[in-house]
């Protein structure tokens, strides 16, 4: 009977040493931003402002989490309105037909200076698997709203968009390059909630 209590004990402390906590994007203080460089001189900086997201937390092991997000596409803001709905239009994301940009993480490793996130990235008709380096900060408690805990994720890779059918080109002038360079730097900045 002794034994039993024990294994009960000890299955109980298990379960609570593995157990993971899912923490949701706060929009209000999350930016999913990218940068493209502009006629070979400069660079256009532009963000999502309509998505979703969770990170499943085991804070005992990183390396057990996972990560999951959802973007609406034709909420790409970059402060101009004639580029942004160049930007959905079939030229780039082509938003009516491929509403949505997703990311599911498969595996998550340590580095010597943070985390590093691999998963599954599409991107209008391609899927693409990807691997994020990220720092994580926190969890903290909000000292505005008793029993929520928040953390911060910060992190960004660089994409060729050709990869993902986005394609639109033109050529500068006596050839010196091209419009818009096909490396886009994704910034991700995160932060999100977990209510008690």
């Amino acid at each position: 009977m002794k034994k039993l209590a024990v294994m009960g004990l000890l299955l109980s402390l298990s379960a609570l040493s593995s157990a993971k906590d899912v923490y949701t994007f706060d929009q209000a203080h999350t930016t999913l931003g990218f940068s493209v460089k502009h006629m070979m001189v400069s660079r256009v900086d532009g963000a999502f402002r309509d998505f979703n997201g969770t990170i499943t937390l085991d804070e005992e092991d990183l390396t057990k989490s996972s990560v999951n997000v959802t973007i609406q596409v034709a909420s790409v803001n970059t402060g101009n309105d004639k580029r942004d709905e160049h930007l959905k239009n079939s030229d780039f994301f082509d938003a009516p037909k491929f509403p949505l940009m997703t990311f599911k993480s498969t595996k998550i490793i340590k580095t010597p200076t943070g985390y590093e996130a691999t998963g599954l990235f599409t991107m209008k008709d391609v899927s693409k698997e990807i691997t994020i380096p990220f720092i994580l900060n926190g969890p903290v408690e909000n000292p505005f709203k008793k029993g929520e805990k928040r953390i911060g994720v910060e992190g960004g890779v660089t994409i060729n968009r050709q990869d993902y059918h986005v394609t639109w080109n033109m050529p500068m002038m006596d050839g010196q390059g091209v419009i818009i360079g096909n490396d886009v730097k994704i910034t991700l900045n995160v932060e999100a909630t977990k209510n008690n």
